[in-house]
C-alpha cells in the first residue's frame, strides 16, 4: 500500500521512523455530470482571471486571502518550516482509557507502518505498552495543511491512527432532543429489551453495501438496453399508532426470522412508568395511574379482612359446639357413676 505521510511517532526521548497509509477506502459509484440533451461531458476548466487562459496543475500554487482581498503567496518551502513540533512528527502528549474519547470526534484512520527495521524495536515497543495498560495514544500531528488531534491504538498486531476533530468542531446537540412530556412504561421497556435480545449480535464482515449492490444491476441493465429490475414495494408508514403493538409485532417477527418460538405475551398493563423529561402533566397520570392501581389493593385487603373475621366466627362458633357436646356427655356420665358408687357400696352392707 502506497504510504501517504512520512514523519515519526515521538515518545518521549524515543522517535520512530513511521509512514501512513490509508486504512479505509471508498467504494461508492462514481457519476459523472454530462448535458442531458447529447450525453456530452461537463468539465470544470482552471482558468487565470488575469490572463483569461486555462492553466496546467505546474503552475498552480497556495495563497491566502487577507480580509482586503490582498493575495499573500504560501509555497510549500514555507509549510515545511513552519515553526511546529508537529510538521513531520505524531508527538504523544498522553495515554488515556479508550472509553474516555468521544466517538462523536472519530475521523479518518490510518495504518501505521514502521519505516525501515531500525525502527521495528520502538514500533514493537510501544504497541505492546499499548497492549499491556489497555489505553490508547493521544497525539497531535500536522497532515495536509493544518495541526490535527489524533490517537493511536492498537489493531492486531498494527498501531492505527485515528484522527480526532477539536473539541471545539464538535457541536452542541441543542434543541435535538425531543421537547415535550413523554413517560416510558415499564412493559413498554420489556418489549424492547425482549426485540432487542432476539435481533442479538452480527458478525459484522457479513454486512455489505445494499445500496451499491442495486445501482449496479440498475447501471448492467441499462448497459444490456434491458429494462432496469423493479423496486420493491415501499415499507409502511413509519407512523406508530400503538407504541406496545409495534414491539410485540416486531418481537414476533424478529424471532419468526430467526427460527424460534413466534409467541408473544400480549401485555395490555403498562406498569410501572419511567419518566423521561416528564413535568406536570406525567407526574399527574403518573398519580391517577397509581390511585387505580391502589384502589384494587385496598378492596382486595378488605376482602382478606372479611374473609379473616369469617374464619374467626367458624372457629368461635366450633369451640362452643364442643365445649357444649363435652358438658353433656360429662353430665350423662356423672349419675352412672353415682349408680355405680351406690351399687358397690350396698354390695359391701350384705358381705
Amino acid at each position: 500500500m502506497r504510504s501517504i505521510w512520512n514523519g515519526a511517532i515521538s515518545f518521549g526521548l524515543v522517535s520512530i521512523p513511521i509512514k501512513l497509509v490509508n486504512a479505509t477506502e471508498n467504494h461508492a459509484v462514481s457519476f459523472r455530470q454530462v448535458h442531458t440533451e447529447d450525453n456530452g461531458r461537463i468539465r470544470y476548466r482552471k482558468v487565470c482571471e488575469l490572463e483569461d487562459r486555462e492553466v496546467t496543475q505546474s503552475e498552480i500554487g497556495k495563497a491566502y486571502e487577507g480580509a482586503d482581498g490582498e493575495i499573500i503567496p504560501i509555497t510549500e518551502d514555507d509549510l515545511s518550516h513552519l515553526p511546529l513540533p508537529t510538521a513531520r512528527t505524531i508527538e504523544i502528549v498522553a495515554f488515556v482509557p479508550a472509553d474516555s474519547v468521544d466517538p462523536l470526534q472519530m475521523d479518518a484512520a490510518y495504518y501505521i507502518a514502521a519505516a525501515g527495521a531500525p525502527a521495528a524495536k520502538p514500533y514493537t515497543l510501544l504497541r505492546e505498552a499499548l497492549k499491556r495498560s489497555h489505553k490508547v495514544a493521544i497525539a497531535k500531528f500536522a497532515l495536509r495543511g493544518r495541526e490535527r488531534l489524533g490517537m493511536l491504538r492498537v489493531v492486531g498486531d498494527v498501531i492505527v491512527l485515528h484522527g480526532l476533530l477539536w473539541p471545539d468542531e464538535v457541536r452542541a446537540p441543542e434543541g435535538v432532543a425531543p421537547d415535550v412530556d413523554v413517560t416510558v412504561w415499564d412493559k413498554e421497556l420489556d418489549l424492547a429489551d425482549a426485540l432487542m435480545d432476539t435481533l442479538g449480535e452480527v458478525d459484522m464482515s457479513e454486512l455489505h453495501d445494499e445500496y451499491r449492490e442495486a445501482l449496479e444491476e440498475v447501471i448492467a441493465a441499462k448497459a444490456a438496453g434491458e429494462a432496469p429490475p423493479e423496486a420493491p414495494a415501499p415499507a409502511g408508514s413509519g407512523k406508530v399508532l400503538d407504541l406496545m403493538a409495534a414491539l410485540e409485532k416486531s418481537v414476533r417477527e424478529a424471532r419468526e426470522s430467526r427460527g424460534g418460538e413466534a409467541e408473544v405475551r400480549n401485555l395490555h398493563g403498562r406498569g410501572t412508568p419511567k419518566e423521561t423529561g416528564a413535568k406536570k402533566s406525567t407526574a399527574t397520570t403518573g398519580k391517577a395511574a397509581a390511585k387505580k392501581t391502589a384502589s384494587p389493593r385496598k378492596s382486595t385487603s378488605k376482602a382478606g379482612e372479611r374473609a379473616g373475621a369469617g374464619k374467626q366466627a367458624a372457629k368461635s362458633t366450633a369451640k362452643s359446639t364442643s365445649k357444649a357436646a363435652a358438658k353433656k356427655s360429662a353430665a350423662k356420665k356423672a349419675p352412672a357413676k353415682k349408680q355405680t358408687a351406690k351399687k358397690t357400696a350396698s354390695g359391701k352392707r350384705s358381705a
